[in-house]
C-alpha cells in the first residue's frame, strides 16, 4: 500500500528536525573564537574613553576656575573649592556664579576630583586631579592638570 502525501511529509520532517550535537558544538566553538578576538579590543577602548573623559572634565574645570578667578581675583580656597563653583562662598564678594550648571561630577570611575589651592605642583595656581582607574593617589594612572615626567594619558 503506497504512502499518502501527508504521511510522507510527516516522516521526512521527523527525520530532519533540529541540529545535531556536532553542529551545535561547531557553532559554539566559532562564537567562542570570535569573542576571544573581539572582546579584548573593545575592553581597552572603553578604558581609554574613560581617561579621555577625565581629561575633558579637567579641562572644563580649568575654564570655569579661570572664570571664577577673573571675577574674584583669586581661585576658590581650600579642598572643597570646586563646590564654590556651584554655591556662593562667603569669602567671594564678586561671585557671579554658578559657574557650573550642574553639581560637581564624579570622575569616570566614580571618585571625586581632587582640588587644592594653592597647588603643590602648580605653585601659582591650583592642582586638580582624578585618581584614575585604581582610585588611589599616585601611580602612573592619575590624570592631572600639571605635567609630570611620565607622559600624560
Amino acid at each position: 500500500m503506497p504512502l499518502k502525501r501527508s504521511e510522507t511529509t510527516i516522516s521526512r520532517s521527523a527525520n530532519q528536525s533540529g541540529f545535531t550535537l556536532v553542529e551545535m558544538l561547531l557553532v559554539l566553538v566559532i562564537l567562542a573564537t570570535l569573542a576571544a578576538i573581539v572582546v579584548p579590543k573593545f575592553a581597552g577602548r572603553s578604558e581609554q574613553a574613560r581617561v579621555t573623559a577625565a581629561q575633558a572634565q579637567i579641562a572644563n574645570f580649568e575654564i570655569v576656575l579661570d572664570a571664577f578667578e577673573v571675577d574674584n581675583g583669586f581661585y576658590p580656597k581650600g579642598s572643597n573649592g570646586l563646590e564654590d563653583l556651584v554655591q556662593e562662598p562667603s569669602y567671594a564678594k564678586d561671585w557671579r556664579g554658578p559657574y557650573l550648571k550642574q553639581d560637581i561630577p564624579l570622575d569616570p570611575w566614580g571618585n571625586e576630583y581632587i582640588y587644592e589651592y594653592p597647588g603643590k605642583h602648580n605653585q601659582k595656581g591650583y592642582d586638580l586631579m582624578s585618581m584614575g582607574p585604581d582610585g588611589r593617589v599616585g601611580g602612573d594612572d592619575d590624570i592631572t592638570n600639571w605635567s609630570t615626567d611620565r607622559s600624560r594619558k
